[in-house]
């Protein structure tokens, strides 16, 4: 079911980012009279497709390899390395035929359409669910071996400042266009005392290896609900309890109790938790718990899946504000361009060596699973990886690399300075060499996606 899953979430992804990309050069070229001959989503290798209708001039489909997708534009030369207009003249409806300035509109149209796309759900999501916040106040858990970790951080210390700049949010803290930045330093407190720490240039490399960012509130193992026959109602612990210490070793977040109980299935473990004597009026903390509640010790066996039949109360402080029609706009707006320059910057490090190419990019395989988890979490996280995924996949298609996007843009641009066609013979070589460029690199990336599974 895994499997499939995965598989059904990276196509969903891969068909609404293409489906974008490709009618942006589909309307745009429409709007300037050119023909559309094709308008596939997917590619049809050796005629091989899943659906097909021809509408007026054009040849719509869906072939049968979810990998990517084209238009094929009459008169130019593209991915289909067609070449049977090659020996008539242009006419009207050509692309060649047409001023160069509407020959760069329409290969700027699909990476344009992924960034209209990427600002359309950012807007909609913050229109529909307005915008979430955490306060900086509530103490940071560092998850072992991290890259908060390997700077000194520690659970409980309190986040400050970033870069000397005040924090008032945890967005504020680990926001992806902080990360990208080229010098990053945070001011901790920690008992009573500031402390300062560099992050490390390459904390999008260990970030990446690592799956995860590894800092975030802390999470009090704060009960909500003891389910009646488990071994937590068995020992007695009671709804409103908060577990201090297992086998004597102290506890602050929920998923440190997790993880000791999930490894002592059948074993017996020792779990300290206190409770208020007494119903008190209004919302229970854990503060409330700590200062003015009965500690209990009892011995519980997990059962053979590692569970003990508990739940944890949400106690981390948010704050949700919602936004009007114009907040909302900007809100969104701002959202994508910050993850377009945080695209850029990320690129950018990569050319430089400042990141490690091979855990710092992933392709079909690793996107697969990106996409899964990030549906696994809601419609919410999925529509947000893929807008983060359409800004990148705009990113990658105005690189100058023949085949791409970016590449046809500079012969195109290069044609109008120089204001005569480059020689078709020319261009032909350059598409095939641009094509040969991109099947070796999605070669690799398949070879680095398996080898860094």
């Amino acid at each position: 079911m895994d499997l499939f899953n995965t598989i059904f979430y990276f196509v969903i992804a891969i068909f609404i980012l293409v489906t974008a990309h490709e009618f942006g050069h589909f309307i745009t070229a429409r709007i300037f009279g050119m023909r559309v001959d094709r308008f596939f989503i997917g590619f049809d290798f050796f005629g091989i497709k899943l659906w097909q209708k021809k509408i007026g001039e054009t040849e719509y489909g869906i072939g049968a390899f979810p990998v990517g997708g084209y238009v094929k534009i009459a008169g130019m030369v593209d991915e289909s390395l067609d070449t049977n207009y090659v020996n008539t003249p242009p006419q009207p409806w050509e692309f060649r035929a047409k001023p160069v300035w509407q020959r760069l509109v329409v290969l700027a149209g699909g990476v344009g359409m992924n960034v209209m796309l990427a600002a359309i759900i950012f807007i909609g999501i913050t229109a529909v669910i307005g915008e979430s916040r955490t306060p900086i106040g509530t103490p940071a858990f560092v998850e072992p071996k991290s890259v908060f970790a390997s700077m000194g951080v520690s659970t409980g210390d309190r986040l400050v400042a970033v870069n000397g700049h005040k924090l008032i949010y945890w967005e504020e803290a680990i926001d992806p266009e902080r990360l990208t930045s080229q010098g990053l330093q945070y001011t901790i407190e920690r008992n009573g005392r500031l402390i300062t720490v560099d992050a490390p240039k390459d904390i999008l490399t260990r970030i990446n290896d690592s799956q995860s960012i590894g800092i975030r509130p802390v999470m009090p193992p704060f009960v909500d609900q003891v389910l009646k026959g488990d071994p937590a109602a068995e020992a007695g612990i009671k709804t409103g309890a908060l577990i201090t210490s297992i086998d004597g070793k102290p506890v602050s977040d929920w998923t440190e109790v997790v993880s000791v109980v999930s490894k002592s299935a059948g074993r017996k473990i020792s779990v300290t938790w206190m409770i208020l004597p007494s119903p008190v009026p209004g919302t229970i903390t854990p503060d409330m718990v700590r200062n003015g509640g009965q500690t209990f010790t009892t011995v519980v066996v997990p059962n053979r899946s590692g569970k003990i039949g508990i739940s944890l109360k949400q106690t981390v402080p948010t704050e949700r504000r919602k936004l009007g029609p114009v907040e909302s706009v900007t809100s969104g707006l701002g959202q994508t361009w910050k993850t377009t320059v945080m695209t850029v910057q990320g690129f950018v490090k990569l050319f430089t060596g400042q990141e490690d190419v091979r855990k710092s990019v992933g392709g079909p395989i690793k996107i697969a699973r990106m996409a899964n988890q990030s549906a696994e979490q809601g419609p919410v996280s999925f529509m947000y990886f893929v807008a983060i995924l359409s800004i990148s996949l705009a990113v990658i298609n105005i690189l100058p690399i023949p085949a791409l996007d970016g590449g046809q843009f500079m012969l195109n641009a290069a044609e109008g300075i120089m204001r005569k066609e480059i020689p078709f013979e020319i261009k032909m070589r350059i598409q095939q060499v641009g094509m040969a460029i991109l099947l070796t690199i999605f070669a690799l990336f398949m070879i680095n996606d398996i080898l860094n599974k």
